[in-house]
């Protein structure tokens, strides 16, 4: 920044430029038109000095010209008024410190030109990754490249899902999941998403108020003992509270004992709340000989072990086991994943197919929220199972990395999408096409969930990190400001004593952003951190200033809650089930 002294020696280079110039123009053109001054001197210091000491005419015409000259100079200097005045309007406090950050050829690499690079490099057309932002110094939209992964961190209310769910989702060439607590991302994007592929809205909370017109079976996606261990830990992280501790014995038992319930269940063609029942039952030893009758003899071995323990010990890992399964027992819940009837024959429905899902553009919304019947769990497991079977697409195609990304957009990971080995695998999925966006309201809810290592590990495996504002935890922002990193600040004082006139220049050491700039970062702004490169300011890019911006307004009219109302009352119940949104396109 100047201070006074520079910004008043600046303006008096100006005018005196100013008058250099149009006394030269005036001088110069005048002589010409009036037939004066033959030898004039083409030197503009001679010239205005020559006016100066009388040794050269002023010509009749040089004072119209001067006077156009000034005049044309006046509109100029308004003009750009003008245009300082509107930019320092829309300039918010902090951008200063954008000068001090990542800019210019520090972001090559996210830069359109470094994103396309990359794309290509990858064999990827038509997308350059995920938009994150434009920068305040430089104004160059910054991408996320094809095998970047992402976290991001935005308080609530801070824009998390207008100006980074939305736009990315609406950028993705193929197959697209996401989780969400509510509905709008749902509502604003899918009938845009619907011109690529089908789309599936996984909705047992009610959420969106969306019908059981499709199911999915989680125990096709228990294969072995393996899959069905992998099952039971979603349920597990799944249904545990945010703050509350995993018991060393009880919880690993009965974590072990529904991981053999669900492989039972699975083997025995059973629907998967045959699982909660046995969690109910003790004493039932259906499981154990289902498990022993397809040749999994330890697994049996392990269930008959508490099947016929001692009794109280027994109760607790049933108790336990039962709470991990609870969501199967709520009935609006059990409809999307067990067939009508009881029986896969007696099902009409589409029945989802993650493998299917992988090689398609289809997309899949799954929405659940907090407290009892949460189905959180099914939203883990079922995001998780969509993730691996493109994982396994991923191992069949060149280079190991899906043709076409698959993108995946975890909005409130913490509150419905609880992933206990999401940190050990988020590098690795980046490797396999598949992009992953993990978004959280707070570091905090993150620890929750993961731990304060495993958090760590997700920040230090995701290529962009992206902070939105709206955070109040002294101690995660004080670390960001650490990674923003300082300036050098320059100052100059003058004093004056005894007729003399002294200056003197100061150099030092300041913080870019301090825990208050970050703390009371404006909506519209986010301090990006990505590999390779310094912390950068950036501009947030609503999806209102995108290219869908008509296409999404148009969405969520379509699909405004007041609509379905409307045509309650006006028609019955068979006229709300026309206006309910369904699954477009073949299933």
């Amino acid at each position: 920044m100047f201070d006074g002294q520079t910004i008043a020696m600046i303006v008096a280079l100006v005018l005196a430029a100013g008058a250099l110039a149009t006394t030269w123009l005036a001088v110069s053109w005048g002589s010409k038109i009036d037939g004066v001054n033959p030898d004039l001197t083409t030197d503009p210091f001679g010239l205005f000095f020559g006016v100066l000491r009388g040794s050269v005419v002023w010509p009749a015409s040089g004072t119209w010209i001067m006077a156009a000259a000034v005049g044309i100079l006046i509109v100029l200097a308004v003009v750009v008024g003008v245009a300082i005045s509107r930019a320092r309007r829309r300039r918010i406090n902090v951008d200063g410190a954008a000068s001090y950050m990542g800019k210019g050829r520090d972001l090559r690499a996210l830069s359109a030109t470094g994103a396309k690079r990359t794309a290509q490099r990858l064999g990827i057309e038509n997308w350059l990754g995920v938009p994150i932002g434009i920068t305040v110094a430089g104004r160059r939209q910054l991408y996320g490249s094809p095998e970047d992964m992402h976290i991001d961190i935005w308080g609530p209310r801070t824009g998390k899902s207008t100006s980074r769910a939305i736009p990315a989702i609406l950028s993705a060439p193929g197959a697209v999941l996401t989780t969400s607590n509510k509905r709008d991302v749902l509502d604003a994007t899918r009938d845009v998403r619907a011109e690529k592929g089908t789309i599936w809205a996984f909705d047992p909370q009610k959420i969106a108020a969306e019908p059981a017109n499709w199911w999915w079976n989680p125990l096709s996606y228990v294969t072995d003992d393996v899959k069905a261990a992998k099952l039971a830990a979603h349920f597990a992280s799944g249904s545990r509270a945010g703050d509350s501790r995993a018991d060393p014995y009880f919880d690993n038992a009965g974590q072990d004992l529904l991981a053999g319930f669900l492989l039972a269940a699975a083997l025995g063609d059973l629907p998967i709340t045959k699982a909660f029942t046995w969690t109910t039952t003790p004493g039932d030893e259906t499981p154990v000989d289902i498990l022993r009758e397809h040749g999994y003899e330890q697994m049996a071995d392990a269930v008959d072990g508490q099947v016929n323990g001692e009794s109280r010990r027994r109760d607790s890992v049933y108790g336990t086991a039962a709470q991990m399964a609870s969501c199967l027992k709520v009935r609006a819940i059990a409809e999307w994943v067990t067939p009508q009837s009881g029986n896969l024959s007696g099902d009409h429905r589409p029945q989802f197919d993650p493998h299917a899902f992988a090689r398609s553009s289809d997309t899949l919304y799954s929405l659940s929220k907090e407290g009892k019947g949460t189905a959180g769990p099914l939203v883990t497991a079922l995001t998780a199972a969509t993730v691996e079977a493109a994982e396994e697409l991923a191992t069949t195609q060149a280079g190991g990395r899906l043709a076409v990304p698959m993108l995946g957009v975890l909005d409130e990971a913490a509150n419905v999408c609880r992933w206990h080995d999401l940190p050990d695998l988020y590098s690795h999925y980046g490797s396999r096409g598949i992009v992953l966006m993990t978004i959280l309201q707070s570091w905090s809810q993150g620890v929750q969930v993961w731990g304060r290592d495993g958090m760590r590990k997700l920040w230090s495996a995701s290529n962009i990190a992206v902070y939105g504002g709206g955070v109040k935890e002294p101690e995660f922002l004080n670390e960001l400001s650490q990674m923003v990193g300082d300036y050098d600040k320059h100052t100059m004082s003058t004093s004056v004593g005894r007729g003399n006139r002294s200056t003197s220049h100061q150099v030092q050491r300041e913080r870019t952003l301090d825990i208050a700039d970050l703390g009371a970062l404006p909506r519209g702004r986010a301090v990006v951190f990505a590999s390779g490169a310094p912390a950068t300011l950036v501009e947030t890019v609503p999806w209102m200033r995108g290219p869908h911006a008509e296409a999404v307004r148009a969405s969520i009219k379509a699909h405004d809650p007041s609509a379905r109302a409307a045509a309650m009352v006006s028609g019955g119940a068979d006229a709300w089930i026309a206006a309910a949104p369904m699954k477009e396109d073949k299933p």
